[in-house]
């Protein structure tokens, strides 16, 4: 696989991402649903959003891992949050893990009025391999 980021420009390096992302001679994608802080006897968190989002990640994580996918092979994450300022006090929590895995991504971050139960932050990705 041939992993390219499309940049016109140079300050969206800053926060993480990318304006594009070209895929070549990809052997097979992964779309992920939207994974949130929900342990695993399905418990909804009611945590802070910190927490959750650490969760959310975790649990992002896990699924890829389990269906033998690389974390660097995120092409696309989109999030989902009921207060974008509040998840932007975490935002360096998202910036460490995509700079540890190495990866690059196109991303979306919505806003929306409410999430899963009493759920603050969700995370959905497509990942290539």
């Amino acid at each position: 696989m041939i992993k390219t980021a499309i940049n016109p420009w140079q300050w969206q390096s800053q926060r993480n991402y990318a304006q594009a992302i070209e895929v070549k001679n990809a052997q097979s994608t992964l779309y992920c649903s939207g994974q949130v802080a929900i342990d695993t006897n399905g418990v909804s968190s009611n945590a802070n959003m910190k927490a959750q989002l650490l969760l959310s990640i975790k649990n992002l994580e896990e699924v890829i891992k389990t269906a033998n996918y690389s974390l660097e092979g995120i092409v696309r994450l989109n999030i989902y949050t009921t207060s974008t300022t509040e998840l932007m006090q975490h935002f360096t929590i998202l910036q460490v893990w995509l700079v540890k895995h190495k990866i690059e991504q196109a991303t979306t971050v919505l806003e929306v009025k409410g999430l899963f139960e009493n759920l603050t932050v969700e995370l959905e990705a497509t990942v290539v391999k």
